[in-house]
């Protein structure tokens, strides 16, 4: 289910829809597989990768800009020693659209 997330692309949105809620959020971070991601609060997904070292890590969201970029869609990153936190949703919303666990999945097959 993870790969078939990876092969969408985001969809721009445009506002004035809900965000994702109950069930159908539990159904996409599901496909998403016991890898890490986290709803938080109802609004945004997490995740921190871990690295042996600051170039990798960096090295990563290097990989990830580049996939944010193509995509149209720009997650918070957050580069220390080590580690990157992910932090993902739809600004226009506030919220979750499945579009942000496309993204989600993209930056796990960058690893």
């Amino acid at each position: 289910m993870f790969d078939d997330l990876a092969a969408k692309s985001c969809v721009p949105c445009r506002g004035g829809v809900p965000p994702l809620a109950g069930a159908e959020l539990e159904a996409l971070l599901a496909r998403l597989g016991p890898n890490g991601w986290r709803v938080v609060a109802g609004h945004h997904l997490e995740k921190i990768y871990a690295f042996p070292d600051f170039a990798q890590a960096l090295a990563f969201v290097d990989r990830v800009g580049e996939i944010a970029e193509r995509e149209g869609h720009h997650p918070d990153l957050h580069l220390s020693w080590g580690r990157v936190k992910i932090e993902v949703w739809t600004h226009k919303i506030d919220g979750l659209t499945e579009s942000d666990f496309v993204l989600a999945a993209k930056c796990d097959r960058a690893l």
